[in-house]
């Protein structure tokens, strides 16, 4: 009985903590492999500051290059529209043979919002959930059986490396060498570096 783990999100961009996280979780789970679902439009979260799925998608395959316990799906990007967890957990379903165990991947702080998700309760009959730590996030006790998984040390997350993107500053070790240099050749991420080429001084006071 082979055993799929399934880590969604917007990856945007992916960093060394998703990494840890599917590693851990695959450990610990003793899972087959761990399958990265980049989402195309994300319903819970705004798409202003999101690059393109098909560099987002991009980076994570450089991310995973050479992991075999890794694999990378482009089913949301494909399927286009919205991503909701319902369909995503249908088509692994479908793709794998019956007694497949499938484990769903989330962040803690997804906890307080996952009874709003589409169909809820269809996911909980297909996937086993698994919880792990989320930095700057005090976990709750949650009413929904899953399994809890801490990763040690896990102190980054994608908002904090655009920040340091957008602010001039290194996201080295944040990320895969790989990644660093797709990023830095596609100059993602670079808006407020863009704002004060444009404005000059006016903007630097």
């Amino acid at each position: 009985m082979k055993r799929i783990g399934i880590l969604g999100g917007t990856f945007n961009p992916i960093h060394i903590g998703h990494l840890t996280i599917a590693e851990m979780v695959h450990e610990q789970l003793n899972l087959d492999k761990v399958i990265f679902v980049p989402s195309n439009l994300p319903p819970h979260k705004s798409s202003k500051n999101v690059v393109s799925a098909g560099d987002r998608c991009h980076m994570i395959r450089l991310a995973v290059r050479g992991n075999p316990r890794f694999e990378v799906s482009d089913y949301e990007i494909k399927k286009g529209g919205k991503s909701y967890s319902i369909e995503t957990v249908n088509h692994f379903r479908d793709s794998y043979p019956p007694g497949t165990k499938l484990f769903f991947i989330i962040g803690s702080d997804v906890l307080p919002t996952l009874r709003t998700w589409k169909r809820i309760n269809d996911i909980f009959k297909i996937v086993s959930f698994v919880s792990v730590n989320r930095p700057g996030f005090k976990e709750k006790k949650s009413k929904v059986k899953l399994r809890s998984i801490t990763v040690p040390g896990l102190q980054t997350s994608s908002s904090y490396v655009r920040k340091r993107i957008t602010s001039g500053k290194t996201v080295k070790y944040l990320v895969p060498d790989n990644v660093l240099s797709y990023i830095e050749k596609k100059r993602l991420y670079k808006i407020n570096n863009s704002r004060k080429e444009k404005h000059g001084k006016k903007s630097e006071r």
